[in-house]
C-alpha cells in the first residue's frame, strides 16, 4: 500500500489536523448510535451518560495509540455488549456495570499473562462466522424498536415507512460512493437522515434545551452492585467475543501495514482494551472495542500513521464537556439510529460471509449445521415474548433469554463437540 505517512512517522500540523477530522468522522456515528440506545436505557440524563462516554473513549483511544497496540485503529462502543446490556436490564445496571468492570479485567488479566492464546484455539473461522453474523442478528429487536420509534408524535407506521426509505438511500450510497465519503457514509447518514426526518415531520425534541456550553461531567463512578451468576456468566460470554473482535482488528491493520512486533502488540492492545472496559464499568458507560473499519480509512487517507488519532481523541474530550453540544449530538431521531445501527450491522453480517468464504469454513453438510443452527437459535431466543422469558428462574435467565450467549455456547458445543471429528480441517 503506498503510505504518505507510516505508523509511527508524525505529519506536519495541518495534514495532522486533517487527518485527525477524518478519523474523527468515523469514530462519531459509533458512540453516538450506541450511546444513545444504552443511555435511553438509564432513564437519567442522557447528556451525562454522553459526556462520561465520549471522555472514557477518547482516553482508552489515546492509551492505545501510546501504550497498547500502537496502531491507527478507531474504537469504539462494543456492539456485543449491548446485547449483554439489554438481556440483563432485570438485573439492573449496577450489576450490568459490574459485570462489565469484572470482564474488563479478565480479559486485561489474560491478556497481560499471555494466556489468551489458549482461548483463541476455541475460536475457530466457523465459531468466528457464527459470532460475527450472530452479533447483527440478535440486535434485531433493537433495530426494530428504533424504526418504529416516532418519539410520540410520529405514528409507529410512518416511522418505519421513513426508515425503510432512508435504508435504500443508505445501501444505494454505500454502492455508489468511493474513497473517503465511503468511509464516512454513516456520520453523513446521521446528518441527513435527521435534516430529512425534521422535513418531514417536523421538529424533534433537543435535548441541549438548557444544557451549559461547558461542564465537567457529574457521577463519574456509575451505580455498582454484586451481579448474579447468571449476569456475571452471560457477560463473560460476551466478553470472549469481543476478544476474537479485538484481536482480529488489531491483526488485520497491523497485517496490511506488516507492522513489527505484532505478538507484543496484540498482547498490549487487548490488555488495554480489558482495562478500558473496566473503567468503563466503574464509570457506568458501555465496554468499548477496536473497530475493523480501519483498513478502509486507512486506503482512503493513505495515511496509516497511529498519531493521526491523537487530534481524533482531543476533539472526543473538548465534545465531553459541552453537554451544549452532546445535546444537538444526542436529539438524533430514533428511525435513523436504527437505519444507521441496522447498516453497520449489514456491514457485520458481510465480514462474517467473507471470511466464511476465505477460510472455506463451510465445506460439508456438518459444517453448515454447525454454522446454522446457532443463528437460528439465537435468532428464535432473541424474540422471545416477555412473558416466556420471566416463567424462567431468576438466575438463568440472563443466559438463556441471551440469543447471542445461546448462540455461541451452541455453536461451541457443535463445533468442539458434537461434530468434533467430522469438522477437523
Amino acid at each position: 500500500m503506498d503510505l504518505s505517512y507510516d505508523i509511527d512517522e508524525k505529519p506536519k500540523l495541518t495534514d495532522l489536523i486533517i487527518f485527525g477530522l477524518q478519523w474523527l468522522a468515523v469514530s462519531i456515528p459509533s458512540i453516538l448510535i450506541i450511546g444513545k440506545v444504552v443511555g435511553d436505557l438509564h432513564g437519567g440524563s442522557a447528556i451525562i451518560y454522553f459526556q462520561k462516554l465520549f471522555l472514557v473513549t477518547a482516553v482508552i483511544l489515546i492509551v492505545q495509540i501510546y501504550l497498547g497496540h500502537k496502531l491507527p485503529l478507531v474504537i469504539g462502543p462494543a456492539s456485543v455488549l449491548l446485547i449483554g446490556i439489554m438481556a440483563s436490564l432485570d438485573a439492573g445496571f449496577g450489576a450490568i456495570n459490574a459485570s462489565i468492570l469484572i470482564g474488563g479485567l479478565i480479559l486485561a488479566a489474560i491478556a497481560g499473562l499471555g494466556l489468551f492464546k489458549y482461548l483463541q484455539r476455541l475460536f475457530t473461522p466457523r465459531v468466528i462466522v457464527v459470532v460475527l453474523i450472530l452479533i447483527a442478528f440478535t440486535l434485531a429487536p433493537v433495530i426494530l424498536n428504533l424504526t418504529i420509534d416516532g418519539g410520540g408524535t410520529v405514528s409507529p407506521t410512518h416511522a418505519f415507512s421513513f426508515a425503510m426509505v432512508f435504508a435504500l438511500v443508505i445501501f444505494t450510497a454505500n454502492g455508489l460512493l468511493k474513497g473517503a465519503l465511503k468511509s464516512i457514509l454513516a456520520l453523513l447518514a446521521l446528518i441527513f437522515g435527521s435534516l430529512a426526518y425534521v422535513l418531514i415531520f417536523g421538529s424533534v425534541p433537543l435535548l441541549s434545551e438548557g444544557a451549559p456550553v461547558f461542564a465537567i461531567p457529574a457521577e463519574i463512578v456509575g451505580p455498582l452492585a454484586i451481579p448474579d451468576i447468571g449476569v456475571l456468566a452471560a457477560f463473560l460470554i460476551c466478553f470472549l467475543a469481543l476478544a476474537v473482535n479485538d484481536l482480529g482488528s488489531i491483526e488485520s491493520v497491523g497485517g496490511i501495514l506488516k507492522a513489527d512486533d505484532m505478538e507484543g502488540r496484540v498482547k498490549r492492545g487487548v490488555t488495554v482494551t480489558g482495562l478500558g472496559n473496566a473503567l468503563s464499568g466503574l464509570t457506568g458507560v458501555i465496554g468499548s472495542v477496536n473497530f475493523s473499519l480501519s483498513p478502509g480509512v486507512i486506503a482512503a487517507t493513505k495515511c496509516a500513521s497511529r498519531y493521526a488519532l491523537v487530534p481524533t481523541g482531543l476533539i472526543l474530550i473538548v465534545l465531553s464537556l459541552s453537554p451544549f453540544a452532546l445535546g444537538y449530538l444526542g436529539s438524533i431521531p430514533g428511525p435513523v439510529i436504527g437505519v444507521v445501527l441496522a447498516f453497520v450491522m449489514a456491514s457485520q453480517i458481510s465480514a462474517g460471509l467473507m471470511m466464511g468464504q476465505k477460510t472455506a469454513a463451510v465445506k460439508t453438510f456438518e459444517d453448515g449445521m454447525i454454522v446454522g443452527v446457532p443463528l437460528l437459535l439465537g435468532i428464535l431466543v432473541s424474540f422471545l415474548p416477555d412473558a416466556v422469558a420471566s416463567g424462567f428462574p431468576a438466575i438463568i435467565a440472563p443466559i438463556v433469554t441471551n440469543g447471542f450467549v445461546v448462540g455461541v455456547v451452541t455453536v461451541l458445543i457443535l463445533e468442539h463437540l458434537v461434530y468434533r471429528k467430522r469438522s477437523t480441517d
